[in-house]
């Protein structure tokens, strides 16, 4: 089977921005360079920033609870070290992650909830980024399966829902998910295929507006049977890729 890689998107600080990339340096054992490589805690959260290691989503901010996050868009300067995020309903935001969370949590203030679950601290691991799996993971993602799925629900579906890192085009739809233990090449990289994605409430909510608005997790149920979009894999073998590169399923 062979298809053709469509997109690469990195999240920066997890669950707050997306951000689309030329090409990007893949290394073996490790997540999409800089994505998750931030989160943001909150009120309950149990992150211990005095030994900052990878912690569950649910001890972040993210689109399950706080629907507006879906609405933000990032651009990260890795020489610079400066981010700039943009939502529709606030000013654009510029500042500088490392040494300036303190900004970031007073701007997220207005589209956040009330109480134990407004955010707190900007916060990082090292070493690895903040992805939902429990190991360095980087997420492939079908648009074939995307436009059945918009099908089946007679909705316009975003790919941005799924805040997915690679997008394939090719494919048959929901391919991907027989996948698991299988290897792929993409460029010059190779990936091993681990597990299906299980999604949330999140991909409800609509990335250009942040409001809930199509009914996902029953859709998914409906047409495959369960609430799993895209599938995790790991990098075996390093390598650079770029969209248009050709992508094998070995």
């Amino acid at each position: 089977m062979t298809g053709t890689l469509a997109h690469i998107f990195r999240h920066p600080i997890k669950a707050h921005g997306r951000e689309a990339l030329a090409s990007v340096l893949l290394s073996a054992g490790a997540c999409l360079p800089w994505d998750r490589h931030w989160a943001v805690t909150h009120g309950r959260s149990k992150f211990d920033a005095g030994a900052p290691e990878w912690t569950p989503c649910g001890q972040f901010q993210r689109g399950a609870r706080t629907a507006g996050l879906m609405a933000i868009e990032a651009r990260f300067d890795e020489a610079t070290g400066v981010m700039v995020l943009t939502h529709p309903a606030l000013s654009p935001l510029e500042f500088r992650p490392e040494s300036e969370g303190a900004v970031l949590v007073e701007w997220l203030g207005p589209i956040s909830p009330e109480g134990d679950f407004r955010p707190v601290a900007l916060v990082s691991a090292p070493g690895r980024g903040m992805t939902d799996s429990d190991f360095p993971s980087i997420s492939l993602n079908s648009l074939s399966s995307n436009a059945a799925l918009a099908q089946h629900m007679a909705v316009d579906l975003s790919i941005h829902r799924w805040r997915g890192n690679l997008w394939l085009e090719g494919f048959e739809p929901f391919a991907e998910m027989e996948w698991i233990g299988r290897e792929v090449r993409i460029g010059e990289a190779l990936l091993r295929v681990e597990e299906r994605i299980g999604r949330c409430k999140a991909t409800t909510a609509n990335p250009a507006t942040g409001e809930v608005d199509a009914d996902t997790l029953a859709g998914l149920r409906g047409l495959v049977g369960a609430q799993d979009f895209g599938v995790y894999a790991v990098v075996i073998s390093p390598g650079r890729i770029a969209p248009g590169d050709k992508i094998e399923v070995l």
